[in-house]
């Protein structure tokens, strides 16, 4: 019998031969270090105005909500939370969840779960480069599950033409894919799904606060809630804070309250991190220069690395994934950026497929012009430093 200590050691020698060895960095609030790798596309993260709602949040209801909402963990300022996502979104409710993998979890499996299911076997259909929560959730629920080339409304059509007609189907797809940064055809992924009944599930964890002329993303109230049933949400990218939830009609939501047993079994979200997220929607719905400031520093930013001859991807959400294929080629990149005091996201197999290998840069409301400034100037002596010495070692 193999020890558990020896197959530890196995896995870990083996995750660092490929050279996909993941390493946790702790920062220690650098004021000289620029963020192009987090998702905080507004810049609210460390606003004062949501330090000082949720340290608000706390005195008046406690560090903690002490319990899961069906206990004694649902307080009013998560109600009012709620109640406001739903207006956001143009949905008639709204239900918290403590993270956005928690919240694509515990929908699909609460959809799709054998338990639940009837006697009608529900079928899910994803897009390939759906983020691993959906993937996850699925796998969850124990349903059958198919996937669609990259939006591909075409190959979408086909699978569904072959769905038995007394199956459930369901139709998952990211609003906009984080590590492509390219968007949905929402309209058409909707409209197919109603030639087949189909439900349409999806998860706009990088749209919301972003996109919309809101900041109601990718779906919001432009597609309604008869066209795009389920909507699912974060809190901790554009609106700074943490947790998520998913949208929908009533029915919806008070099945989730049933059947999603990540809701049902975990602790509320903490008070003051759901107040923090109200003075949030407060500065999206008063601010929305800072949505217009977010979209100039990405026309510039993409007019820029073009005059370089970057290599990135058709992307006009703040995602600028720049592709490099070889995975040492990134990390040597991203390893000089650091030296700059310039973090961006060195992204490797299996989070991308093998050959796409790339920095995921993203941008910021919060980035000044010297920012975006040093952040080219990094990536330009990439291109000449970094992959000239990389060459002569490899010739050596």
């Amino acid at each position: 019998m193999v020890r558990w200590s020896e197959h530890l050691a196995l896995c870990a020698d083996e995750r660092r031969a490929q050279g996909l060895w993941r390493v946790r960095r702790t920062h220690h609030g650098n004021a000289a270090l620029r963020d192009f790798a987090g998702n905080d596309y507004l810049g609210l993260a460390g606003d004062p105005r949501l330090a000082e709602a949720q340290a608000e949040g706390a005195r008046r209801f406690g560090a903690g909500a002490r319990a899961s909402h069906l206990v004694t963990g649902h307080l009013d300022v998560h109600d009012a939370l709620e109640a406001r996502l739903a207006a956001l979104t143009g949905r008639p409710r709204a239900l918290l969840f403590s993270t956005g993998y928690m919240a694509n979890l515990g929908t699909l499996q609460a959809l799709c779960d054998h338990n639940t299911q009837g006697a009608c076997p529900p079928l899910i259909f994803q897009d390939r480069l759906n983020h691993a929560s959906l993937l996850d959730g699925a796998a969850l629920a124990g349903a059958r599950s198919r996937r669609f080339h990259h939006r591909d409304l075409a190959d979408l059509e086909r699978l569904l033409g072959r769905t038995p007609a007394q199956s459930r189907a369901l139709v998952v797809s990211d609003g906009v894919f984080s590590m492509d940064g390219d968007v949905a055809d929402i309209a058409g992924l909707s409209a197919t799904c109603a030639r087949h009944g189909a439900w349409l599930m999806i998860d706009d964890a990088h749209g919301l606060g972003v996109l919309g002329e809101h900041g109601d993303g990718c779906v919001g109230r432009m597609h309604g809630v008869d066209a795009v049933p389920v909507l699912v949400g974060t809190l901790g990218k554009a609106l700074g804070t943490a947790g998520a939830f998913v949208a929908g009609s009533h029915a919806l939501v008070e099945h989730l309250i049933q059947f999603a047993r990540p809701y049902v079994y975990t602790t509320a979200q903490p008070p003051g991190v759901a107040a923090a997220t109200l003075a949030a929607l407060d500065i999206l719905a008063t601010e929305p220069e800072r949505r217009a400031r977010l979209a100039s520093m990405i026309r510039r930013f993409r007019h820029e690395a073009a005059r370089l001859g970057l290599p990135l991807m058709a992307s006009t959400t703040p995602i600028q994934p720049l592709v490099l294929g070889d995975s040492q080629r990134v990390m040597a990149w991203s390893a000089h950026l650091a030296k700059r005091n310039l973090r961006v996201g060195a992204i490797r197999e299996p989070t991308v497929p093998r050959g796409q290998a790339r920095l995921r840069i993203t941008l910021s409301a919060a980035h000044s012009n010297d920012d975006i400034d040093a952040l080219l100037g990094g990536l330009a002596d990439c291109q000449t430093a970094v992959d000239i010495r990389r060459h002569r070692e490899i010739d050596a």
